[in-house]
């Protein structure tokens, strides 16, 4: 796909994802009553911009298509505005700042819906191992006691109840030998050190799946489960993704920024519907997810001083928040330029 069109569905699917988010907040505000001066698109310059006469809103289109923000009176300083944010009782200020990552979580979730009921979906039975001469694996599981008809329930003590939640628990375990419980005729059997060819990329060594599985006839019902499963592991990817990272499993180089996840987003629309809107449903949820941690100048570091506030009757200084905050964005703002750097490195070279 040439750089134009990437950066055209680059930025719409940004865009739409970021308006998605600033949304619930923007939402539940005005449920809540809350104050709001600006609802902003992007971030930088205005280029469009346009004041509600009826609520005294200004709604803004930024130039830089990466951001987004709602401006609610009292949200980073103190107002005597009875409908301030900070005037707010402290449930309605959790819901509002938690509901950004929520609808954004949602959404990732309707969207794989859409998607599961348009391809086809795979449980976790063996169908036929990939032959070793043909894939270029120097190894095959089948040679650790894995036979075609194996159901595959556990790997390492983790359940497998959907194709994507083993081909990623093989990648993500099968660097070493693994224990798998498989039911073979109706009984279940532990097989122990059960190896999985390996490949490396980008330094590291990941486990392969080296059998294809039997498709699953759709219906409804398992439509829907499948997509709560599906979702849900695109969850534990990105908190897992994270545990790995701080414990230095992956390195710097594993991380993507926005022009990387731009690349991604380019070569799935290149792909067809289908991968695009995969990808746009692994950055939904991810953007949700990563919201929700407890770091400062995240909703997820506001929601935590808004919980201690619940559980202490006793709220944080505005300046005490404010200077955590500052700290905060300083640092996230130095490691999205280090990860900005090493994008366009990878792009380059």
């Amino acid at each position: 796909m040439n750089t134009f069109t990437t950066v055209v569905s680059a930025v719409l699917v940004f865009g739409f994802l970021i308006f998605i988010h600033e949304f619930g907040h923007y939402i539940f505000a005005r449920i809540f009553r809350v104050k709001i001066n600006e609802f902003s698109i992007g971030m930088g310059p205005r280029l469009l911009s346009y004041d509600s006469k009826k609520t005294g809103i200004k709604y803004t289109l930024a130039s830089i298509p990466i951001g987004g923000f709602v401006a609610m009176v009292g949200e980073d300083d103190e107002s005597d505005d009875p409908n301030s944010f900070d005037k707010k009782p402290a449930w309605q200020r959790f819901v509002v700042t938690v509901a950004g990552a929520a609808v954004n979580i949602c959404f990732g979730f309707l969207a794989m819906l859409v998607l599961t009921s348009l391809v086809k979906i795979g449980g976790t039975t063996i169908g036929e191992f990939v032959d070793p001469s043909v894939s270029g694996y120097e190894t095959s599981s089948a040679d650790s006691g894995l036979m075609i008809g194996d159901t595959i329930l556990e790997i390492e003590g983790k359940p497998t109840r959907i194709a994507d939640e083993l081909s990623y628990q093989i990648m993500r375990y099968g660097n070493e030998p693994v224990d798998v419980l498989v039911l073979r005729d109706g009984v279940e059997i532990l097989l122990r050190d059960v190896e999985f060819p390996t490949i490396e990329e980008g330094g590291q060594v990941f486990g392969a799946l080296d059998f294809k599985i039997y498709p699953v006839e759709k219906t409804f019902g398992k439509v829907i489960s499948y997509s709560f499963a599906k979702s849900w592991l695109i969850v534990r990817m990105t908190w897992e993704s994270i545990i790995d990272l701080i414990r230095g499993r992956y390195t710097l180089a594993a991380v993507s920024g926005p022009v990387g996840i731009s690349s991604a987003i380019g070569d799935a629309a290149s792909e067809g519907p289908n991968a695009l809107i995969y990808v746009i449903v692994v950055i939904s949820i991810n953007l949700g997810v990563m919201n929700l941690l407890p770091i400062p100048a995240l909703d997820g570091g506001r929601l935590l001083t808004i919980l201690v506030e619940m559980v202490t009757r006793r709220r944080m200084p505005k300046k005490v928040e404010g200077a955590i905050n500052a700290i905060g964005l300083a640092l996230l703002l130095a490691l999205s330029f280090l990860i900005l750097v090493k994008d366009v490195i990878q792009l380059i070279v």
